[in-house]
């Protein structure tokens, strides 16, 4: 089954889901170096910051793109519960995308 074009709500969700999977990289290896290594906390001072907005960032597109391309509530609940857990949000994007749920016609 070949994926269908995004929406405009789904390049929304893919952005943010990448944002949000980056910034929590970033986090990881601050803490990394501030906790590992005991080198430096700059790496948790700038990524901390950079990953709550993208954060909350991703959860706003996840509303917006589930209420505009009308998710089932199983998939918004995914899109929330993904960005706990460390570097998800990206293979949740995936899946959603193979399933249709970022394109056009799944608002129809």
């Amino acid at each position: 089954m070949p994926v269908q074009p995004l929406s405009a709500s789904g390049r929304l969700y893919a952005v943010a889901a990448f944002a949000e999977a980056l910034t929590w990289a970033g986090l990881l290896i601050g803490m990394w170096l501030k906790y590992g290594a005991e080198a430096t906390d700059l790496g948790v001072w700038l990524f901390g910051r950079l990953h709550g907005a993208a954060f909350l960032f991703y959860l706003a597109a996840t509303l917006v793109t589930a209420s505009r391309l009308r998710w089932p509530g199983w998939a918004l609940l995914l899109g929330m519960l993904a960005a706990i857990p460390p570097l998800v949000t990206m293979p949740l994007e995936w899946w959603l995308r193979r399933k249709g749920l970022l394109s056009a016609a799944a608002a129809a």
